[in-house]
């Protein structure tokens, strides 16, 4: 019964789109700030590289090193996202110009592609690597086993960030002011709440979430490094947060129809079934046009619950 197709899919569909949760619980959180972040690709494969490097140049046991290699993901994902603010933020350049040349100047034919060529890191696998675990002893378990108790230690994690980013944006006062500087910046302005200070330290975070993402496709998903690894994952994850009406809990749902979407053609393939690549290729350049298209729609954006200053750069007005 666990190993029928569905149960497969399924347990594949939550490692799949545990990458695409992180990415897009940190766009959740660029963007509630009102801050169109479309640099997560980049972000991503900066973090993949930096993560893999870790593991392969970092000694000690497992236990140690994959934590490490997870903070360093983070942390690189944060760096990359700091340029990504100072443009945005304090210098009000366009956001969506911004964040596409920051995927380029990280992406795969940018610094994550040099460092891995620079560090020959794609000629070995991981030296450690997140593992499936039988967590509680359950993962014999007709059809749930699997699917819930026999994913890796990521996996777990995504979930408690899931439970933390929906009580932070609705139930603590920072996360009830970030709301109000994506809603209504020169509002939040005039209660005293630093606007700058806010999407600035939520894009930071949405960089790290993106770091940790790509650390998912380095260190678990496939553990080793070559140039382009999340395939386009960074753009499914920003028009996911669309689809999921920006909330948190809803971007779990998405990131795992998507996840099964991307392994379904693995799937397949291990019982003799040939899909065509093209078609799923194809897809996170046909979530770019429909992100670009509904946050370039006032009436999508009210319809949908958007954070009306989304892509908007706020410009203090002097007293």
């Amino acid at each position: 019964m666990n190993n029928s197709i569905v149960v497969v899919i399924l347990a594949s569909a939550v490692a799949y789109g545990t990458p695409l949760l992180y990415a897009a619980l940190g766009e959740l959180l660029a963007e509630r700030s009102g801050v169109l972040n479309l640099g997560v690709e980049g972000m991503m494969l900066i973090g993949a590289v930096m993560g893999f490097l870790a593991v392969q140049r970092v000694g000690g046991p497992a236990g140690l090193v994959l934590p490490v290699a997870i903070v360093v993901a983070a942390l690189a994902g944060a760096a990359a996202a700091l340029i990504l603010a100072f443009l945005v933020v304090t210098l009000r350049a366009n956001q969506i110009v911004s964040g596409l040349a920051l995927t380029i100047l990280a992406g795969a034919a940018g610094l994550s592609s040099y460092v891995g060529n620079n560090f020959n890191l794609s000629t070995d696998p991981a030296r450690y690597s997140f593992a499936p675990v039988n967590a509680f002893g359950l993962q014999d378990v007709p059809i749930v086993g699997p699917i819930i108790f026999g994913q890796n230690w990521l996996v777990y994690a995504s979930w408690l960030c899931v439970i933390a980013v929906s009580l932070y944006l609705s139930r603590t006062r920072p996360g009830l002011n970030v709301r109000a500087v994506g809603e209504a910046p020169a509002a939040a302005d005039a209660m005293g709440i630093s606007v700058t200070k806010y999407r600035y330290l939520h894009t930071l975070a949405g960089g790290a979430f993106a770091g940790v993402a790509g650390a998912c496709y380095s260190l678990a998903i496939t553990p080793q490094w070559q140039d382009g690894l999340t395939s386009g994952a960074g753009w499914i994850a920003i028009a996911l947060v669309i689809f999921a009406f920006w909330r948190a809990d809803l971007c779990l749902v998405g990131a795992y129809a998507f996840g099964a979407f991307s392994a379904l053609p693995f799937t397949l393939q291990a019982r003799g079934v040939t899909v065509a690549p093209e078609l799923f290729q194809a897809l996170p350049y046909l979530m770019t046009i429909i992100v670009l298209v509904v946050v370039s729609s006032g009436i999508a954006k009210r319809r949908l619950n958007a954070p009306a200053s989304l892509g908007v750069p706020y410009v203090r007005e002097e007293r």
